[in-house]
């Protein structure tokens, strides 16, 4: 697999398009939805944000997309919307009958083929089965556990007046690590803390996504990957050696330069699990930052473990992320180790259970979702 374009500049066009087309979008919402007059004029600028919105995100819920584009206006002038993208060709749904018949968005060939133009997307990789309709069913369970994800750091900048916008929240962003293997994170997430014009600080995250539908083991091996992708230096390509008059400033250095100044945090989120499920799980991965191997990928990356269903109660910003070096603390997904102070992690109810309930049965969003 290669890497189309230049990352950088096409996460950054990304983020600067994604808020004027946000500005679009609310101004848009100011007069129910109609096909022309005074409200259509800027309608163009909210389908062309839904559309980008459903072909990043992979696929979403007439909920979800609601909430994400404009949740200050009617739901149902985003329910024409989609029906009108829907019937222009660019994107289709999928109904879940078991979920009282919940509709799950998704952009067509053609809507791929489309937003492949928008220079806010240019140079994305969208997945090949993104618009298959099969894919897209058997995926529905983790794709919208990550858009929920996804929806809960946005709602909690807009409370808090930082800055992230919709397309600031990028799923699946292919990171090489050499030998023709990637670290593909679940979500690349741009986050500025404080409002537009102040002052403030950038944040960077990969996310993972875990439902506990994969032993405590394995999840606890990503930290393993992503220590990789910390120290990977590519080889300088045959016939590129000294003699190059120029060279990049990253040339030489560690692949992740290239696109962040500082590599970014991880973000556990664990769902699909109960309370004695979630405690295995943290624990595992504080057994695996045990390896004298990740000592220096620990000591400069923050890995923080939170469920998801704490993440969506009080938002991400709440101190509800264990530090995977201290387990038995919690901070706020911000935290800058040495510079905040944790807190004491309350009791988790059930946490005293065994590791072999992993999978007893609880409240966790994937449950209760799947409950409607």
């Amino acid at each position: 697999m290669t890497v189309v374009g230049s990352f950088w500049s096409v996460v950054w066009s990304g983020a600067r398009a994604g808020l004027a087309l946000t500005r679009g979008a609310v101004q848009d919402g100011a007069a129910p939805y109609k096909e022309g007059g005074p409200a259509g004029v800027d309608a163009g600028g909210g389908d062309r944000l839904a559309l980008a919105v459903l072909a990043q995100y992979r696929m979403a819920t007439t909920e979800q997309t609601h909430l994400i584009l404009n949740p200050e206006v009617r739901i149902e002038q985003t329910r024409r919307r989609l029906a009108k993208l829907r019937a222009e060709g660019l994107v289709d749904r999928i109904i879940l009958p078991q979920r009282g018949r919940l509709r799950v968005w998704f952009p067509t060939p053609y809507g791929v083929q489309i937003t492949g133009e928008f220079p806010e997307l240019r140079g994305r990789r969208p997945s090949r089965t993104v618009s298959d309709r099969t894919a897209v069913r058997l995926r529905v369970g983790h794709a919208l556990a990550v858009t929920e994800t996804g929806l809960a750091f946005l709602q909690d900048a807009r409370r808090r007046g930082d800055l992230c916008r919709p397309l600031d929240w990028i799923p699946e962003v292919y990171h090489p690590v050499g030998g023709g293997e990637a670290v593909i994170p679940d979500a690349l997430l741009f986050y500025r803390s404080g409002r537009e014009g102040g002052d403030g600080s950038m944040l960077r995250a990969f996310v993972e996504v875990d439902r506990a539908t994969m032993g405590p083991e394995r999840l606890a091996a990503k930290l393993n990957s992503y220590a990789r992708l910390h120290g990977y230096v590519p080889a300088p390509a045959p016939g590129r050696r000294q003699r190059q008059a120029f060279q990049e400033p990253w040339q030489g250095q560690e692949e992740w330069r290239r696109h962040y100044p500082l590599f970014p945090r991880l973000l556990f989120v664990l769902d699909g699990t109960g309370p004695a499920g979630i405690t295995t799980r943290i624990r595992t991965l504080r057994a695996a930052a045990e390896d004298l191997a990740l000592t220096g990928f620990l000591r400069e990356v923050p890995v923080l473990a939170a469920p998801l269903v704490d993440v969506l109660k009080g938002g991400p910003a709440e101190p509800v992320w264990h530090p995977v070096q201290d387990p038995g603390s919690t901070v706020s997904w911000t935290h800058s180790p040495g510079l905040d102070t944790p807190h004491t992690a309350p009791a988790r109810p059930g946490a005293e259970a065994t590791d072999h309930h992993d999978h007893e049965p609880d409240h966790s969003w994937s449950q209760r979702w799947a409950a409607r």
